[in-house]
């Protein structure tokens, strides 16, 4: 089962906004959000609600893709997120996702006995390439008691 596959399966937000999961390596998550007029705002773009949730499902991807095998003694979680709208977004939209630190360095923090945090950075970019958004996750892997 791929990163994409298994937060549709385990996240109904990810099924319920139609994400496409494009690419989920352990080096980069690609993911895209269809244009769809239920998720439209004010102005008739993506939602910021829907744009948050597609660069997040995007950066838990690559954690899932990277840290995937980690699962049986680690609970991968969000800590924060911080969001920048740079641009107006119209029609489909796409968040690429990059780790933010190498994961055996991660890992090795694991092995430690200690509770890690990276950074992923993620990018929202619309049909036209003009990056919209911008976002950084602070993830932590939690050890399991």
């Amino acid at each position: 089962m791929t990163a994409g596959e298994m937060l549709a399966a385990t996240v109904p937000m990810v099924r319920t906004l139609n994400l496409e999961f494009l690419e989920s390596t352990a080096e980069r998550a690609v993911v895209r959000m269809p244009d769809q007029a239920d998720y439209h705002n004010h102005v008739g773009g993506p939602h910021a609600g829907a744009m948050f949730t597609l660069a997040e499902s995007a950066s838990g991807a690559i954690v899932i893709a990277a840290f995937g095998d980690q699962l049986s003694r680690a609970v991968p979680l969000a800590v924060s997120a911080e969001i920048g709208y740079r641009k107006l977004a119209m029609g489909e939209v796409t968040a690429t996702a990059v780790l933010g630190r190498p994961a055996a360095e991660v890992v090795a923090e694991l092995d430690a006995g200690e509770r890690p945090e990276f950074p992923v950075t993620v990018e929202i970019k619309r049909g036209d390439g003009a990056v919209t958004g911008e976002m950084t996750v602070i993830w932590t892997l939690r050890p399991n008691s």
